[in-house]
């Protein structure tokens, strides 16, 4: 899917904090303190964006998140309640590995995955994090992961193939 860039402002956007960090610049005359946070927005119906804010007080360092995460939606493509099909995306040492599920089992994942999915609208989806569990690594190998995902028609269109040509179950034609 080629992720072109969505507007925010004709979208209702929810919000969400995944992580605020206290770090510390050490100076001559002593500790220097200041906050990043991570923010997830979407709209809950197929898009997602994530964001990383810097400043000196936390409520600045979230608004400045959620800035940059409305500057960096995709589009997530999902089959009904879950998403098309299995991968794994990694970022740095963060692997996550996301699995669709049968209607009705739910979000099955921990927490910095589960902000993503569930913003993203998707409902039923299994998820492991393999790796590294910080949660800035873990957020963006979701959204990788989120934006390599291909619906049939994409595949087969990329293949010059009509989607009837393909030995496909039912449930992917009726999309």
């Amino acid at each position: 899917m080629q992720n072109k860039h969505i507007d925010p402002a004709g979208l209702e956007l929810n919000e969400k904090v995944v992580h605020i960090r206290r770090v510390a610049k050490v100076t001559k005359g002593g500790k220097r303190f200041g906050f990043t946070a991570l923010a997830v927005v979407g709209n809950g119906d197929g898009i997602v964006g994530s964001g990383l804010g810097k400043s000196n007080e936390v409520p600045d360092a979230i608004r400045k998140a959620i800035e940059k995460a409305k500057r960096s939606l995709i589009e997530v493509p999902r089959h009904g309640t879950t998403i098309p099909h299995e991968i794994v995306a990694t970022h740095i040492s963060s692997k996550v590995k996301l699995m669709p599920a049968a209607p009705g089992t739910g979000v099955i994942a921990g927490g910095a995955v589960r902000a993503v999915i569930e913003l993203a609208g998707i409902h039923d989806v299994l998820s492991k994090v393999l790796g590294s569990r910080n949660p800035m690594n873990v957020v963006l190998a979701v959204i990788k992961g989120l934006s390599e995902l291909r619906v049939p028609d994409q595949v087969a269109l990329a293949r010059d193939k009509e989607v009837a040509d393909l030995d496909l179950p039912k449930h992917y034609l009726n999309n």
